[in-house]
């Protein structure tokens, strides 16, 4: 069942927000499994707990905090989501993307989405940073289905550019001039909370698919039906099903994305600044 978020109900959420913070916003940034470390970053950072705030659903998984910060990078005003929501959860991806209309509400016109996912591509290893240049829904679910609020967006939103080209451009450059090595790819993205099984990722691979997750296709259709720019980035944190004789598990998951922290840092503090 769809869950009608009216602008009412965003607005109310934005204006708490608001209220415990003067910073406004102009960078959206939604950090996932493990990745949460550029939090540590945020200068003169106000943090406010999902539970606090009006509308807003719980984060139930290990390695997601359930907290939202407002502050600057490099003088740059963002507000950061620690931690997102799944619809393996049992939410509906209208309430996992509520978030980014908040974001669009508090003035955010940019959104750097980040997730944890298993590599297709077979030329990828475990620790690998990937561009995201496009996306494959596999969820089965859209985060649009039910009336459309005009104000909020068109009924019939463009996706021919999900990943914006430039920003992917300014990455790239960043990542060339920090040294970070860099893949760029075709995210695809399921419902979990299952890994997938090694026939499912040999399908994947002959769909274009280079990389798996559970995440991050809603919030990127809404903030695309929102106006709102956005640039992806995953980081390999195992091969996914089939392509190892080994069994996957989340705790490789967070074991990787510790790994890499100081290269997704480096990368991500640089670019920052840039959008």
């Amino acid at each position: 069942m769809t869950t009608i978020l009216t602008q009412g109900m965003i607005q109310e959420a934005a204006d708490y927000i608001r209220s415990k913070s003067g910073v406004a916003p102009k960078i959206g940034l939604i950090l996932g499994s493990g990745l949460g470390v550029l939090a540590d970053h945020i200068e003169e950072a106000v943090s406010i707990a999902y539970k606090d705030i009006p509308y807003f659903p719980q984060s139930t998984v290990e390695g997601h905090a359930g907290e939202l910060l407002i502050g600057t990078v490099q003088g740059t005003p963002v507000v950061l989501m620690k931690g997102r929501f799944h619809m393996y959860e049992g939410y509906g991806p209208e309430l996992t993307a509520f978030p980014v209309r908040v974001m669009k509400a508090l003035g955010v016109a940019k959104l750097l989405v980040t997730n944890a996912a298993g590599g297709i591509n077979t030329s990828y290893k475990p620790g690998d940073l990937m561009l995201i240049s496009d996306h494959i829904n596999m969820t089965g679910r859209n985060p649009l289905v039910g009336p459309n609020d005009a104000e909020q967006g068109p009924r019939f939103p463009d996706m021919s550019e999900a990943y914006n080209r430039k920003l992917r451009e300014i990455a790239k450059q960043v990542a060339k001039e920090k040294e970070v090595p860099l893949q760029e790819g075709v995210y695809v993205g399921l419902l979990g909370p299952s890994y997938e099984t090694p026939a499912e990722i040999r399908m994947f691979r002959t769909l274009g698919a280079d990389a798996v997750g559970m995440s991050t296709v809603s919030e990127v259709i809404v903030a695309r039906h929102a106006g709102i720019e956005v640039l992806g980035i995953s980081c390999i944190s195992n091969m996914a099903a089939g392509i190892l004789d080994q069994p996957l598990s989340h705790e490789e998951v967070i074991e990787t994305t510790d790994r890499v922290r100081e290269k997704f840092l480096n990368l991500v503090l640089g670019i920052i600044p840039k959008l």
